[in-house]
């Protein structure tokens, strides 16, 4: 049984018969990872050009543009719009006028996400299900989580029909909770495991953050538009994984709420689009927050602040890494699959913490037992946490 066992022992004089109880705690683990992008791959410098060029900045607003683009330490990026490497008259989705205008409403948004989260959903959950081969059968539950688009009848009974799930698969959405999405899925995901060992929940986190463009010259929508990619990455959670399969333990949740910076990070749906909400303030808040959610989360777990090897932070940006590393007291290289995420990738929301755990277990998939601490952060300002340990072959 690979459930972690607790003997607890009570001897009594009963009848000359000793009475021995048993109780166990059942474990979840993540048994494997697939990931999706969709077709196009901007480099970041092309996206700042179709930025200038957009916003209409003139020659110094332009360069101070192109700087921010430069520091972000951002290569490429991917969309499920071809418009960021085209010039007007080319564009396929924004309208071919100098201006923009009439600029995307909501609608127009909305019916781009429907028709581009389910395919891109669809390629990440084969990729996570081929690299287990698990029968699609076999699958339980489905829980979809995104901030970027949301429709009902949803993504999750689409899925159903295009991958062949049974009609009675028990589905859950989890929407507009922003970065920090995925850790509320997993801990779904470990919730249903915990109560019953036998089941098999497939979570995809989906979003498409590039269909949001806000033409706005604001330092947040200047940031926001530097940031944020299109992206998907699926995880299949169980509860006792067949022997020989390496997977990663999942041990311990703990969040907090830093209401100091409720007003630096948010998420609201405009006229035009979903507008992001997000100052250079962030870092600082989180330097204040991170290190007590830490402790919280070893405290709950048993073991000390030494026996944490790895990290699987979430790249909200460069200055969010680099002041996690200062409180945490781990150097660049410690976070290397989170900069080699943001580096290729961009920030994907939800998707972007799945992408860098991939990207770690990868390095280490045979560090047997080793303890991964993985973090991301959204509006609120909330700081989503989880201990993760590896379980090798």
């Amino acid at each position: 049984m690979v459930a972690r066992v607790f003997y607890e022992v009570t001897t009594f004089y009963k009848q000359n018969q000793y009475k021995v109880t048993i109780s166990t705690q059942q474990l979840a683990y993540i048994t494997s990872i697939g990931t999706a992008t969709p077709p196009n791959r901007f480099d970041q410098m092309s996206i700042a050009e179709f930025m200038a060029n957009a916003l209409h900045l003139d020659a110094t607003g332009q360069r101070r543009l192109r700087a921010l683009y430069r520091s972000t330490r951002i290569h490429h990026r991917y969309s499920v719009l071809a418009d960021y490497g085209k010039e007007v008259g080319d564009f396929t989705f924004y309208p071919n006028t100098p201006d923009l205008e009439p600029f995307p409403t909501v609608s127009q948004r909305m019916d781009l996400y429907r028709e581009h989260a389910v395919p891109l959903a669809e390629k990440a959950i084969r990729d996570c299900l081929i690299q287990r081969a698990v029968p699609i059968a076999s699958i339980t539950h489905l829980i979809t989580v995104s901030c970027t688009g949301m429709y009902a009848p949803g993504p999750d009974i689409e899925l159903i029909e295009r991958l062949g799930l049974r009609t009675s698969t028990h589905r859950m959405a989890i929407n507009f909770m922003g970065c920090y999405g995925a850790f509320n899925g997993m801990k779904a995901a470990v919730a249903i495991v915990k109560a019953d060992p036998a089941a098999k929940v497939l979570m995809v986190c989906t979003e498409l953050c590039t269909i949001h463009f806000q033409k706005k010259n604001e330092e947040d929508h200047l940031l926001a538009n530097a940031l944020f990619a299109d992206g998907s990455a699926a995880i299949l959670v169980e509860g006792e994984p067949e022997e020989g399969v390496p997977a990663l333990e999942v041990a311990q949740f703990a969040c907090e709420v830093l209401p100091e910076g409720n007003q630096d990070m948010a998420w609201h749906i405009s006229d035009f689009g979903f507008e992001m909400k997000l100052t250079s303030r962030v870092p600082d808040v989180l330097k204040k927050g991170i290190h007590s959610v830490l402790d919280r989360v070893i405290a709950a777990q048993g073991i000390q602040r030494s026996e944490v090897a790895l990290y699987a932070i979430h790249p909200g940006g460069r200055r969010i890494l680099e002041v996690i590393e200062q409180v945490l007291g781990i150097c660049a290289c410690d976070n290397a699959p989170a900069y080699d995420v943001l580096r290729d990738y961009g920030n994907m929301s939800s998707v972007t913490v799945l992408f860098v755990l991939k990207n770690l277990w990868e390095r280490h998939s045979e560090a047997d037992g080793r303890w991964i601490f993985t973090s991301a952060f959204g509006p609120g300002l909330t700081a989503e946490t989880a201990l993760l340990r590896i379980k090798g072959v």
